[in-house]
């Protein structure tokens, strides 16, 4: 038994040196652990620092979600959707995400890229040689210019720290790395607690949002789930989120971007109720690779009244944990056909 034990170790520690090879063992392996909600053990101070040194930025800690995210936004960028211009808050801003998996034995590491067309295959090329991966790659809006798309990409190290490094490794050359960033400019005229009626806002939505700029914000999770991933639980602070983000020149002419997290039963009654508010859905994919259960991310896009996009937004909310977990039910229709 000790020498079966040896051996596994042994080729543990091979898949490791051979990169991509590490995060399909490890995913497989993981995939069998049992979920329990709640007990990721917590990343340490020197944990935390590792990521910020290896970034050259602070980033924050979800101690509830035991996640250490560094925002990564693309202020070189100026943006406009359908001819109006938006700001970077509104939804082209990336990030990294850092927790361990349940079992405190590796590190998993996720995140949501925002790259220029000819930026994709370089970082997918530098994400592969570091010994990551990409999970995914999509559009979150039509008629942006210039055209934007988001790449995720994750990866597992026994190590906070080798993990880090290598997404540095991976990002270095691009404006995503916080060295390359572009500074800040100046602060915004008026912010969203200016432009929108937060508590109106608020009061439709059933949730409080943030701030950011000229933005308002609201980012909320899965609760009623329990999603693991490559051996870790999948909240909101890693991306298992939907959220929807307002901007504009005023309440009466305000712009909504968002993504819904949802199961698959889940899936066409929020198109349904996206298109029933008028709101123009834009995208539909997976952001994972291996979660259990299966997650699919929409991506929707609309303007007018923000306390209108507001009731369109609520009434696709309304849908989630309604349907089921499983398609079973439509693959019986499929066969009884």
């Amino acid at each position: 038994m000790d020498e079966q034990k040896l051996s596994r170790r042994r080729l543990l520690h091979t898949a490791a040196v051979l990169g991509v090879a590490t995060g399909a063992a490890k995913r497989a392996e993981a995939s069998a652990a049992p979920p329990r909600k709640g007990k990721t053990p917590p990343l340490t101070p020197d944990e935390m620092a590792a990521v910020e040194t290896a970034l050259g930025k602070r980033g924050s800690y979800v101690e509830a979600q035991a996640t250490y995210t560094v925002p990564l936004p693309r202020g070189d960028l100026k943006m406009t959707v359908a001819g109006a211009p938006v700001p970077i808050p509104f939804g082209f801003g990336g990030w990294v995400s850092v927790k361990k998996t349940l079992d405190g034995k590796a590190a998993v590491l996720m995140s949501d890229t925002v790259l220029l067309q000819d930026e994709v295959n370089p970082l997918i090329s530098a994400a592969q040689a570091a010994g990551l991966e990409v999970s995914a790659l999509h559009n979150h809006f039509f008629f942006e210019e210039p055209r934007i798309f988001y790449m995720h990409v994750h990866g597992m190290s026994e190590r906070v720290d080798d993990l880090a490094r290598r997404y540095a490794d991976a990002i270095r050359a691009t404006k995503l790395f916080p060295a390359n960033q572009a500074p800040a400019g100046p602060p915004p005229t008026r912010t969203g607690k200016e432009i929108f009626d937060l508590p109106a806002l608020d009061a439709v939505i059933g949730h409080t949002g943030v701030v950011n700029g000229p933005t308002y914000k609201y980012t909320i999770g899965r609760d009623d789930l329990t999603i693991t991933a490559m051996g870790a639980e999948m909240t909101a602070a890693i991306g298992l989120n939907t959220w929807a983000s307002f901007a504009g020149t005023s309440a009466d002419d305000a712009h909504i971007a968002g993504d819904v997290a949802m199961l698959e039963p889940e899936v066409n009654p929020v198109v349904r109720a996206l298109r029933r508010g008028n709101l123009n859905v834009v995208a539909l994919h997976h952001h994972m690779l291996g979660e259990e259960p299966r997650i699919i991310f929409l991506h929707y896009y609309g303007r007018g009244p923000a306390t209108t996009l507001a009731r369109g937004f609520r009434s696709a909310l309304d849908e989630l944990g309604k349907h089921g977990k499983t398609m079973s039910r439509m693959s019986g229709m499929r066969r009884g056909r």
